[in-house]
């Protein structure tokens, strides 16, 4: 893999993103990377908490709206994710977390829509109480949010590699 980590690494724009002193160079993506998981995670956790009862006063069907935010906030970070990539994919890709990470964001995004299907399928959503077992996928949710929040940021601590040896 050593020679796909060094074409990326030594592209035009990998070298801008790990080396230019611009604020719109690396710290910028970070910020949309920031933005997009505040849009992206705090979509589903609106959601995820009114389905365990917390705002009673919103309609879930008003929730409905956000799912818009929500998928620009995922392309935003998946637009970003890719440039963090391509800044350091020999960091990225040797280290299990990230892949775990992914995993975590593939999930999360299958609970959303599972239980967004529960609540289509329910008659009247607002005139019930919901099934236990929506909320216990509310609370895995959330879990699974978390788990993969925490695992993207623990990647900047745990690589193996940081970037490929180009010395020898």
């Amino acid at each position: 893999m050593d020679p796909f980590f060094t074409w990326i690494e030594t592209s035009s724009l990998s070298i801008w993103l790990r080396e230019s002193p611009s604020l719109w160079a690396f710290p910028f993506v970070l910020i949309l990377h920031t933005v997009g998981l505040a849009f992206l995670v705090g979509s589903n956790v609106a959601l995820d908490v009114r389905v365990l009862g917390m705002a009673r006063g919103v309609p879930l069907r008003t929730l409905e709206r956000y799912s818009l935010v929500m998928w620009s906030g995922f392309w935003l970070n998946a637009f970003s994710g890719v440039l963090l990539l391509i800044a350091y994919p020999t960091k990225a890709l040797t280290n299990p977390l990230f892949y775990v990470k992914l995993a975590l964001i593939a999930i999360g995004l299958g609970m959303w829509a599972k239980m967004r299907a529960r609540l289509h399928a329910l008659p009247v959503p607002e005139a019930q109480v919901l099934p236990p077992r929506l909320k216990a996928l509310a609370v895995a949710s959330l879990v699974c949010w978390a788990a993969g929040i925490t695992a993207g940021r623990l990647l900047a601590y745990t690589y193996s590699r940081l970037t490929v040896d180009l010395i020898g």
